[in-house]
């Protein structure tokens, strides 16, 4: 589903040095080297790559594809990383996508999908064997706010829900868990104060300086963490899966 303009605009201008997506990164970055362990020959495609700003960061862990809906949203991608970027709606058109593929990542592009599970199986095809696809999406269905309403969330998912997606489109989960849970009561504090939906994880609102380094500090702080420990409840949830 295509975004409006000004959310698309707003991620292309921040998510370089937004904590929000920084910080995603570093938790993205110890997940891939722990539980997929790509070789140095890893085939990558980036479902649903947005405006590309996490393209650059996938490229030091093999040879990277992506494609995306949105027509805007791929110049911006294809510029950002000189790719070619392949249009792409899941789960039905995927012909311009490639096959046999080590990694898939979805990246907080499930909750946009109708049809969760039948975008997770379309990707699973484009696995190659012993692939795995890493997914993140937002969690906490109770913390549904304007903010999934004008990003056009069809739903936040819980670790039942996400779990119940991936068997229905006949994959095994491998790890599943929260993150951005170190910054999860200062949101739970804001949802009280009724700024939540405003405010949290949100691309437009690009903190200042001051502000934006320790939040990224703390969310990439997760990263030395999260294949240790189980995180607590916390903004997001992320799974690595396998046909």
């Amino acid at each position: 589903m295509t975004l409006e303009r000004e959310i698309y605009d707003a991620m292309d201008a921040s998510e370089e040095r937004h904590w929000w997506f920084e910080g995603r990164r570093a938790v993205l970055k110890a997940l891939i080297e722990a539980q997929v362990r790509p070789g140095a020959d890893a085939r990558i495609l980036d479902a649903g790559c947005g405006t590309g700003g996490n393209l650059p960061f996938l490229q030091q862990f093999g040879a990277i594809e992506a494609c995306e809906y949105d027509a805007d949203a791929r110049a911006a991608a294809a510029r950002k990383s000189g790719l070619t970027i392949h249009p792409a709606r899941l789960p039905d058109d995927l012909s311009q996508v490639g096959d046999s593929y080590d990694l898939i990542t979805l990246l907080d592009v499930l909750e946009h999908l109708e049809d969760d599970a039948a975008s997770l199986s379309a990707l699973k095809e484009r696995l190659a064997p012993g692939g795995k696809i890493l997914l993140t999406v937002p969690s906490q269905p109770w913390m549904w706010s304007d903010h999934d309403v004008k990003h056009h969330h069809f739903r936040r998912y819980t670790p039942q829900t996400l779990r119940a997606a991936f068997e229905k489109a006949g994959m095994k989960v491998d790890r599943m868990g929260y993150m951005n849970s170190l910054l999860f009561p200062l949101a739970m504090v804001q949802r009280a104060a009724g700024k939540f939906s405003k405010k949290a994880a949100n691309a437009g609102d690009m903190p200042p300086g001051w502000l934006n380094g320790p939040l990224k500090a703390i969310f990439a702080l997760e990263g030395k963490l999260v294949n240790r420990v189980k995180l607590p409840p916390g903004l997001s949830l992320y799974a690595v899966a396998r046909a």
